[in-house]
């Protein structure tokens, strides 16, 4: 039994340092992005604030706005790389949180049912308090059975649980998100698309 909880656990781990490379890489090309453009902004900014006198007030509006895109672009950029750093740290809090349960299952099989009784609600309540800054939704992975035979989705590559949105790019490889991977609180009145393809969609711009 402890050989299928480790080739259970390795499988799922299995993908893991790819998605958390290829996270990190979009964070370090939105701050390349968030970057530049506060650049374009300060010069925008820099330039209007020196050539104020000579423009008409519709030149000065349409200054304005554009030193307004260029500052709302940045937010969004930093939005996106928020987003992305909550995703990669419930990635990871989701994997700790299956390795907890199949020690505390290893545990129950060894050790009489009283003690590993008390022993299972020790181990859980100290993994919810390391890990209390984490969304709810993240801490009902824990007492989920794992079935290796359902399919998994999300960034986070568990089965679907809870409230899940679908991403509008018809090529999106994931397809399907978990609210809390993805920082939602409620649906979408629009159409919606995941981090790595917004960011995609962007940089075909």
């Amino acid at each position: 039994m402890a050989k299928g909880y480790l080739e259970q656990y390795l499988e799922s781990v299995e993908t893991l340092p790819s998605d958390l490379q290829r996270n990190f890489d979009l964070m370090k090309e939105l701050d390349t992005q968030a970057e530049n453009e506060s650049h374009k902004v300060e010069g925008k900014c820099k330039a209007f604030l020196e050539g104020m006198g000579g423009l008409s007030a519709e030149e000065r509006k349409e200054r304005l706005e554009e030193i307004q895109k260029g500052f709302n672009t940045t937010i969004h950029l930093g939005d996106q790389k928020v987003s992305l750093a909550v995703q990669t740290y419930e990635t990871v809090d989701t994997h700790i949180r299956q390795l907890d349960d199949n020690l505390s299952q290893l545990d129950a099989e060894n050790e009489s049912p009283d003690k590993s009784q008390r022993k299972r609600q020790g181990s859980t309540e100290s993994s919810v308090r390391k890990r209390s800054k984490s969304y709810s939704v993240s801490e009902s992975i824990e007492d989920m059975p794992v079935d290796p035979n359902e399919p998994t989705y999300c960034l986070c590559h568990q089965v679907s649980y809870g409230e899940m949105i679908a991403c509008d790019n018809a090529d999106c490889p994931t397809e399907w998100f978990h609210f809390g991977c993805v920082n939602l609180a409620a649906q979408p009145t629009t159409k919606w698309y995941c981090p790595a393809c917004t960011l995609q969609m962007e940089k075909r711009k």
